[in-house]
């Protein structure tokens, strides 16, 4: 199964995004991003114990470092689900870094370096368990996990465009921003499926201003306190996803695949929002656009992704329940 086989099996809305860029940032965003599907796969599995998880995680840091072989990951992972899309990527972790390891040196480079310090967040995450005290504690996770993934693609944007490469200082908290406004959008998806996982990535402080404890959260007779804690989560979506559209309006109109690459999973994310906003479906199963919403977000940004004015006003569109 080659690279982009397995990108498509594990998200096709994020697939249509790194399809858009430039060939090279294409190949290298996919390899960066199933790499990091082997970390989430390691942190996320249901069938470890967490003092394994922090070991495996470890591992996977060294054969990034290339101090160890990669055998002695997959060989452990032989009774894997392979069901599981991110147990499919981790069984081809030597297919991948492989492929890694044909790209440039520069943007080989710059892929491990954060890839590396994602997975060691993650590592430090799970070893501290799954209790999120407050939004500072929520930033902390969500910037190791997703922040760090917005100063990922920057870096190679700018290896890529001289213009990105003059601004990349200038842009750098917005990247963070980015990969926030991602994380935040998600954690609100997937706070039914997160919960039922013995995850709750709501910050408790929200929940306890509320009156709440996070078995209450999930409990339709506090269904009022609960929307009022999904209605501050949904408020801070929002102040992020605010910073990310000016992340993608700061890149080149011209480079109007790099721009697609960033403003599908933007616009799918704002949609997702909406949808979600005071929506108390949120706490029974995982929210989601419908697939039209997705085609009618791919077709408007090919056509009109180039100008800051569309993106501006499209931004104010989907942000609309209904």
């Amino acid at each position: 199964m080659n690279s982009k086989d397995l990108l498509r099996i594990t998200s096709r809305t994020f697939a249509l995004g790194i399809e858009r860029l430039p060939r090279i940032l294409c190949d290298a965003t996919t390899i960066a991003y199933l790499l990091l599907r082997v970390s989430d796969y390691l942190e996320d599995n249901e069938e470890m114990e967490s003092d394994e998880k922090v070991i495996l995680l470890n591992l996977w840091v060294n054969i990034l470092r290339e101090t160890k072989d990669v055998e002695t990951l997959t060989s452990k992972l032989t009774s894997a689900d392979t069901n599981n899309p991110d147990a499919i990527v981790a069984h081809h972790a030597k297919e991948i870094m492989r492929h890694l390891h044909s790209l440039p040196y520069a943007v080989q480079e710059i892929i491990i370096h954060h890839v590396i310090n994602c997975t060691l967040g993650m590592a430090r995450w799970t070893k501290q368990g799954p209790t999120v005290n407050d939004e500072k504690d929520l930033d902390d996770y969500m910037f190791e996990v997703a922040g760090r993934v917005g100063y990922l693609i920057t870096q190679l944007f700018a290896w890529y465009s001289i213009t990105i490469r003059r601004k990349e200082k200038e842009i750098m908290p917005l990247a963070r921003e980015f990969g926030l406004a991602l994380q935040t959008v998600n954690v609100i998806r997937g706070i039914r499926e997160d919960y039922d996982r013995g995850w709750v990535y709501i910050p408790q402080k929200f929940m306890l201003d509320m009156g709440l404890t996070k078995e209450q959260l999930f409990d339709p007779e506090h269904r009022e306190q609960a929307l009022k804690v999904l209605d501050l989560m949904t408020d801070k979506a929002e102040r992020h996803l605010r910073q990310a559209l000016q992340y993608v309006k700061s890149l080149p109109w011209w480079q109007h695949g790099i721009r697609l690459g960033c403003i599908f999973p933007l616009m799918f994310a704002i949609r997702t929002l909406a949808v979600s906003r005071h929506n108390a479906q949120v706490f029974e199963s995982e929210a989601k656009m419908t697939r039209n919403e997705v085609k009618k977000i791919v077709l408007d940004s090919t056509l009109w992704g180039w100008s800051n004015l569309w993106l501006d006003r499209y931004y104010q569109e989907l942000n609309v329940a209904g």
